[in-house]
């Protein structure tokens, strides 16, 4: 149960065994489903799981339940029943005022809180460039990350034609897996970034691009986070290692293309 808030999960059990034994109806079961899946995204990890995720996941969850209480006639009667004793019925006048108050209350709440959140310093210090290998080895190929440089590069010169066909086939590989969390324009801005922590990087920021060689960009790309080295751990990047999905064509045209874009050429080699 590694990864796991275990006694959040016992509690949910726990909640789910007394509305078995003082058998709930529909609507009570539907609640709970929904609060409990709540709280297993919000807390039931102990890496938290991204906003934007487990927003997704609730919403999923949320047209689920819906689809199940209106599967029937009979099943959505069940479910509505004591919701209009509710509004109807003078007894509950008393419930019915307080969840009037209630339901509001709490959505302003959270919004004052999502507005309030506090800055803190970061809980660890993270070199934004860590220090390379000496060398890297993807497919099967040793790479000197000194000497290494983008074998497609001197095409913008020799062969400008062959230069555009591995320029376009960058755009493809950007455009398929990578603007999800670096953005449309590279800004480190895509619909994921918000759920990630640290934030992708900023292509367009003349202080990442151009005082990096090629090389160590295909290292970043190739092995992603889980290929940065122990210095300035605890590392927290979602960049997987593209090495598994993409060859190292794909990897040096995007290479190619991510500078291009940006107007940027990579740092020469031996250059301080």
């Amino acid at each position: 149960m590694d990864g796991f808030n275990l006694p959040l999960l016992l509690a949910l059990t726990a909640g789910g065994a007394v509305l078995v034994w003082r058998r709930a109806n529909t609507l009570t079961w539907l609640l709970f489903s929904w609060a409990a899946l709540w709280a297993f995204f919000k807390f039931g990890f102990t890496v938290p799981m991204p906003q934007s995720v487990a927003t997704i996941y609730l919403g999923i969850t949320t047209l689920a339940l819906v689809c199940y209480a209106s599967a029937s006639r009979e099943r959505l009667a069940e479910v509505t029943s004591p919701i209009v004793r509710l509004i109807r019925e003078p007894r509950y006048r008393l419930p019915l005022a307080a969840l009037l108050v209630a339901l509001p209350a709490l959505a302003a709440y959270n919004v004052h809180a999502d507005m309030n959140v506090p800055l803190e310093a970061p809980g660890f210090g993270r070199e934004v460039h860590p220090s390379p290998p000496a060398t890297m080895e993807v497919h099967g190929e040793t790479l000197d990350m000194a000497t290494a440089d983008n074998p497609y590069i001197h095409l913008h010169e020799d062969d400008p034609a062959a230069y555009e066909e591995h320029l376009e086939n960058g755009r493809r590989v950007y455009y398929e897996n990578c603007f999800w969390c670096h953005g449309d324009g590279m800004g480190g801005d895509g619909m994921f970034a918000h759920g990630l922590n640290p934030v992708p990087s900023n292509f367009n920021d003349s202080g990442t691009l151009p005082i990096l060689q090629a090389s160590f960009v295909h290292w970043r790309i190739a092995l992603g986070a889980p290929g940065l080295p122990a210095g300035g751990t605890p590392w927290d990047s979602a960049m997987p290692a593209w090495e598994k999905f993409l060859t190292t064509e794909e990897m040096w045209d995007v290479n190619l293309f991510i500078y291009d874009f940006n107007g940027f050429e990579p740092r020469a080699l031996g250059q301080h």
